[in-house]
This record gives C-alpha cells, structure tokens and sequence, in this order.
C-alpha cells in the first residue's frame, strides 16, 4: 500500500521557520517527481515547489522563491520543505504529491504563522 506522511507543520511566529517532511511507504520515492501544494482557509489548493526525480532540478511559486527549498533524501525516501521568513499568508494544509504514473497525496499538515 502506498502511503505518503507529512511531519513537521505546527505554530510558528511570523519571520520563523519550520521544516516539513513527507516520508513515503510501500514505494520508492526516488523514482518519482515530489511536489508539495498548500491549501489556505477557504482557498484552493496551490502549487508550492517541486523537485524532479531525474536530475533534482527544482521550480518554486513566485511567493516562495528566495524563502522555501525543497530537498530530497532518496536514502530515507523522504521529501522535505525548508520554510523559512514565514508570513501570516503562509499559513495552509501543506499537502505532499508523489507523481509517476499516477498521482499519490500525503494526508496533509497543518502550518499556523501568527503571533
């Protein structure tokens, strides 16, 4: 059974970090392109980043650019997303994607930025 599992989202000042992970099982992470979305209150789900399984180029949304990275451990078949500089806007349901032949999502997690 394929499972993808975030980890890592909670409450977090405005001008701090967190770092999200997705952690795959019953699949080999490596062999897929990883993308994580967000979905803020009441708004659609949005691309966030997303790094290729060939190669691991990465390509951002344009309110991410210069304060998220993400990275990938094919060893742990792990994704991460580093956050950094978080605003109020950036609070959402941060959501993993696995895609190969098919699409596979993670559960979801929540990340609050507030003072």
């Amino acid at each position: 059974q394929i499972q993808l599992v975030e980890s890592g989202g909670g409450l977090v000042q405005p001008g701090g970090s967190l770092r999200l992970s997705c952690t795959a099982s019953g699949m080999t992470l490596g062999t897929y392109d990883m993308s994580w979305y967000r979905q803020p209150p009441g708004k659609e789900r949005d691309f966030v980043a997303r790094i290729l399984s060939a190669g691991g180029s990465t390509n951002y949304a344009d309110s991410v650019k210069g304060r998220f990275t993400i990275s990938r451990d094919n060893a742990k078949n792990t994704v991460y997303l580093h956050m950094n500089s978080l605003k109020p806007e950036d609070t959402a349901v941060y959501y993993c994607q696995a895609r190969g032949s098919y699409f596979f999502w993670g559960q979801g997690i929540q990340v609050t930025v507030s003072s």
